[in-house]
């Protein structure tokens, strides 16, 4: 799990290089491309292939890593927005778009990982308070 999260690191240094580049510009070398929507998606299935399915949100909250992967998530989940009204002004590359998008689905299979191995069970907001 520590390589992924490595991975995935060097991964946002590449989308960030691709959307700090103005359209007017050569690309850069490197980009996001369908093969790291591909690995995205691999893991989400071998990550989420090892707990129960979550049918409703879940508070970000657990084991230290599961609360800071589900805040990952959350921030993750805010930029994608962002790219999204980004696309409005300036298209974006499909890949990049899918990327973004796969990526909060990854950190949320992650976290309730990380939270279920060490035992803890994540709970659903209660609406009626």
């Amino acid at each position: 799990m520590r390589e992924l999260l490595v991975r995935l690191q060097h991964q946002l240094f590449v989308a960030m290089s691709e959307l700090a580049t103005p359209p007017s510009a050569k690309p850069p070398a490197h980009r996001i491309g369908a093969r790291h929507v591909t690995e995205l998606e691999a893991e989400i299935d071998k990550y989420a292939g090892t707990i129960e399915p979550v049918h409703a949100f879940v508070l970000p909250r657990g084991t230290p890593a599961g609360a800071t992967l589900h805040m990952a998530r959350t921030v993750s989940r805010r930029a994608e927005r962002e790219l999204w009204t980004l696309e409005d002004e300036a298209e974006q590359r499909d890949e990049l778009l899918q990327w973004a998008n796969r990526l909060s689905d990854l950190l949320f299979a992650v976290a309730l990982v990380v939270n279920r191995r060490a035992g803890f069970v994540e709970v659903s907001p209660n609406y009626s308070i």
